[in-house]
């Protein structure tokens, strides 16, 4: 069931994914990313308000928001830390980035996840995950030189050590998230809710150093109907992998590259709406990654 659970997370990142870059498409990534977290607090903050005043029926419908100790709040804190640098960074990318170059780099993640995993967690992959992981390196970097002819030099592009960066940062907090929810037993709403607020004080501290002061900078922020549904996507992904994490035999090393499977809407649906370069040449290695996944994923 966790296996499923994952590919309606993907299913719901890849959406998540085409919204994000329509949201920061000539536009302000800071105060987009925080409109995100606002829109997604929202959604779920009703469920907090209901653990207060109507405990039990909360729980009936399964969306009981725990009480949870000071330590733990410390920890999501953390998560909240790492997660906030990645979007920061990854929003920026976006900016600057072809959608079908960037999604791909992300794609890179289960190779930290994957590493992580095995030094971490002691996962064990059998041999067809070792191949499978290979194949989705080889791709990304295939990848790289169909990048070299959209003027993209991977070598020297910030905005390409910076979607890096933020693809780093993001492994760790999906190999963070296993410790969250297996050995804190932190339900998915728990995590959900206060990991959402403490990201957005975080935002709210940065964009008074970097944007609030600016007239100029707020003018040129421009409101789309994308922002609000990047956070409430993000949030219904979030709660299915969450979900998917809590079952003991999931493999955080599965997991993540079943998420890879977003690929298909980010890269096909989101190469025609954005009308990107080379989308036929970009399928060669997306199929390389497809074939990763699913002999990492059906091994």
């Amino acid at each position: 069931m966790w296996m499923y659970l994952g590919l309606l997370a993907a299913l719901f990142l890849g959406l998540h994914n085409l919204c994000k870059k329509h949201a920061v498409q000539g536009n302000e990534a800071f105060p987009v990313l925080l409109g995100t977290l606002i829109a997604g607090f929202l959604l779920i903050a009703p469920f907090y308000i209901s653990s207060i005043f109507y405990p039990e029926a909360t729980k009936e419908l399964g969306f009981y928001i725990e009480h949870i100790p000071l330590s733990t709040h410390g920890f999501i804190g953390i998560k909240s830390m790492m997660m906030a640098g990645s979007w920061i960074l990854a929003y920026q990318a976006l900016q600057h980035l072809p959608l079908t170059i960037v999604t791909p780099i992300r794609s890179a993640a289960p190779f930290f996840t994957f590493i992580g995993a095995i030094f971490i967690y002691k996962e064990a992959p059998n041999t067809y995950q070792w191949i499978g992981f290979f194949m989705i390196i080889l791709s990304v970097l295939l990848y790289s030189r169909i990048g070299k002819k959209e003027g993209i030099d991977f070598k020297s592009n910030k905005w390409i050590f910076a979607i890096i960066g933020a693809t780093f940062l993001g492994s760790c907090s999906g190999l963070y998230d296993k410790f969250l929810v297996q050995t804190l037993t932190l339900n998915p709403q728990t995590l959900q809710f206060w990991f959402c607020f403490y990201t957005i004080l975080i935002l709210l501290i940065i964009l008074s150093i970097t944007w609030f002061p600016y007239a100029q900078k707020r003018k040129d922020f421009k409101f789309r109907w994308s922002i609000p549904a990047v956070g409430i996507l993000l949030q219904i992904a979030d709660y299915f992998y969450f979900k998917a994490l809590q079952d003991p035999e999931a493999l955080i090393l599965l997991l993540s590259a079943i998420k890879r499977s977003q690929l298909i809407i980010a890269v096909v649906i989101g190469g025609l709406i954005f009308k990107e370069k080379n989308k036929r040449k970009k399928l060669i290695p997306l199929a390389g990654i497809m074939i990763g996944v699913f002999l990492i994923l059906y091994s």
